[in-house]
């Protein structure tokens, strides 16, 4: 059955394999997205200080933070691509008040 699959990735382990995590299989690329977000938002408000700026936040985030993908199974059709940094540069951005 085609599906999404989400793996937590830790920036903090670049390249490891073992240290991924197995973050469930979705039926739709929107619900995988949804999870990815989520990850990343826990993550940020994990590492976010009072006064931090967004580029601090993100500095810490790119290599401390927890950096999902997703992985297509069965032939399931790609969405639009998602990216945990760049969704996590821009919420940087909005947490830090520094814009959108």
């Amino acid at each position: 059955m085609p599906g999404y699959k989400v793996i937590g990735a830790d920036n903090a382990h670049y390249m490891d394999a073992g240290a991924h995590a197995d973050r469930g299989v979705y039926q739709t690329y929107e619900e995988a997205v949804a999870v990815c977000r989520d990850i990343v938002e826990r993550s940020l408000a994990w590492h976010y200080k009072p006064g931090m700026s967004a580029d601090d936040l993100y500095d810490y985030y790119t290599s401390f933070g927890d950096d999902p993908f997703i992985v297509v199974l069965d032939g399931a059709p790609l969405g639009d691509r998602f990216s945990a940094w760049t969704y996590a540069k821009g919420r940087c951005r909005e947490i830090c008040g520094e814009g959108g």
